[in-house]
């Protein structure tokens, strides 16, 4: 059975379940595809993950990013 990956897109914020050294758990998603780019919302740091790894590592979807596009 293939797992279904996690709908995110530019401009959500999520919630990890580790923080960040400079303490923050909260990210905002800059980049998505097989990588997923993400910016801390306490420092600024950005950083990328591979989809998998971020999958395992996100605890929640705080806010989804609200863009006119229809799907």
């Amino acid at each position: 059975m293939r797992k279904v990956p996690l709908e995110i897109h530019v401009g959500d914020r999520v919630r990890m379940r580790k923080p960040h050294p400079c303490g923050g758990y909260e990210w905002e998603v800059t980049r998505t595809g097989a990588d997923i780019g993400m910016r801390c919302l306490t420092c600024g740091r950005r950083v990328m993950l591979t989809r998998s790894k971020f999958e395992r590592r996100v605890k929640a979807i705080l806010s989804t990013a609200e863009n006119g596009s229809a799907h």
